[in-house]
């Protein structure tokens, strides 16, 4: 389509400058224009349209010269409506043509910056700074783990993109800041304390070119490596998206020998970091932990995240190389050879899994109603809601379990290979009443976004998957 034929380099400069609208048919590049000039210079709009019958297909582009200028107009407009009589949009941080990625940018991503800061820095000190900016979620520093002493880089979190690109835009250069890489696309990043997403510098400052920054920071180390740590170490990093106790994860990684500790992350506020540090006494252990339990669900519907930390011991000699490559490939053999998932268990010293109590399917901190009959999804549609799920899609059956709660829920669907879906309702208040409850709230560690899709026709529907 000669809509999509613009130079993916102009499209992409600067990043997360684009804009994807999904409006209706009726709307044209004008009105686009017309409600979007507001929020800074606009480089160029254009409505998808059919190339057969040049009829718009509903969704649109808006290029703008800054990020910070797309980020507001998506802040400002997303559920706005642009003429009479036509829905509300939609708008959403374009992904970039580059990526090769077709996951949605949330706007999670887009609001945590990486900077480069001196030594000297305090955490308030970084908030003094940045705070100019917007009203700032957390800030951190990057400290080593055992002398606790500054690495010179930090994490600055803000509530809205908007704010987070006004930094990155005005700042000092001396900061060097970026934003930080998504914390779904790589599970270590989600480690702030401890990770290094830049190579550590020395001497006189060698300039940007000699940093890794952004998606590049993890190419070096291969597909599969972790993006802080290429060593194989005795120290993992857990992290969960759903509410556990350090309890929980002790009694998990405690089935396997020789823990030595297990500690839950803490933030400034006293409020968990959804990360535990798990440290064995033996580098084999800790393989083998991390190969049987990262992916492993639990609770149910929950992925644990288990990466590798630096524990603090010296493996650059080439006998302290050889010696862990050694020992992995032993380990390694194990995993894959010896017990899995429920057999994770120190049979042979006589100990056994600790009792885990049944979790509900659903585990939320929103007051749910109790659970109603499914209609047929055979009837009579009257109202459609659109979901995006972030990381990840809940499963069917979770989805179904707590949106049939507000009654007339007739189908759950999830488009294939995105982070989408729509709930279908065969009646108008319960839809309304679920997008009340449970718009931005966290599901079993997935935050949902749940709004009205396009409205239905008045038919029957048959079960065809027109979506």
């Amino acid at each position: 389509m000669d809509e999509f034929n613009r130079a993916s380099s102009y499209l992409d400069e600067p990043a997360n400058s684009r804009l994807f609208l999904v409006t209706s048919k009726s709307i044209t590049e004008d009105i686009i224009r017309e409600h979007f000039t507001a929020f800074g210079e606009i480089q160029d709009t254009w409505v998808v349209k059919d190339k057969h019958t040049k009829e718009s297909k509903g969704v649109a582009f808006v290029k703008f010269s800054k990020s910070s200028q797309a980020c507001t107009a998506m802040e400002e407009m997303h559920g706005k409506t642009l003429a009479e009589g036509t829905k509300p949009i939609k708008v959403f941080i374009a992904q970039a043509r580059s990526s090769g990625s077709h996951r949605d940018v949330e706007d999670e991503d887009l609001t945590r910056i990486f900077v480069m800061i001196p030594k000297t820095f305090s955490e308030e000190d970084l908030k003094e700074t940045f705070k100019v900016y917007g009203d700032i979620e957390y800030a951190i520093i990057i400290r080593n783990k055992n002398t606790g002493e500054s690495k010179g880089l930090g994490y600055v979190r803000f509530h809205k993109p908007s704010q987070a690109a006004k930094a990155i835009e005005n700042c000092g250069k001396t900061f060097r800041a970026i934003l930080a890489e998504p914390r779904t696309k790589n599970s270590s990043a989600d480690n702030d304390y401890f990770s290094n997403p830049r190579p550590e510098h020395s001497g006189n400052d060698p300039g940007p070119s000699s940093y890794a920054f952004g998606a590049h920071e993890s190419s070096s180390f291969g597909p599969g490596a972790d993006a802080w740590s290429s060593d194989i170490t005795r120290c993992l990093m857990v992290s969960t998206r759903a509410a556990v106790t350090q309890e929980q994860i002790y009694g998990l990684f405690d089935l396997i020998p020789g823990m030595d500790f297990c500690e839950m992350q803490i933030d400034q506020y006293g409020f968990s970091k959804g990360q535990v540090v798990v440290r064995y006494n033996n580098l084999g252990s800790a393989v083998y932990a991390k190969e049987k339990l990262n992916g492993f669900e639990y609770p149910p519907g929950n992925r644990l995240s288990v990466t590798y930390i630096d524990d603090g011991e010296d493996r650059t000699s080439p006998v302290g190389k050889m010696a862990m490559q050694l020992v992995a490939a032993q380990m390694m053999s194990m995993v894959w050879n010896g017990p899995c998932g429920a057999q994770l268990m120190k049979t042979s010293a006589g100990y056994t899994a600790p009792p885990v109590a049944q979790k509900a399917r659903v585990q939320t901190d929103v007051a749910l109603p109790p659970l109603k009959k499914l209609l047929s999804p055979d009837g009579t549609v009257k109202e459609r809601l659109f979901v995006i799920f972030n990381p990840s899609p809940l499963p069917v059956d979770v989805l179904e379990d707590l949106f049939c709660r507000f009654g007339s829920l007739m189908e759950v669907y999830l488009v294939p290979g995105r982070n989408v879906g729509y709930i279908k309702y065969a009646d108008r208040k319960s839809a309304h009443d679920a997008i009340a409850l449970l718009h931005g709230k966290v599901v079993n560690g997935v935050k949902m976004k749940v709004m009205l899709a396009d409205p239905p026709k008045e038919e029957s529907h048959k079960r065809q998957r027109t979506y």
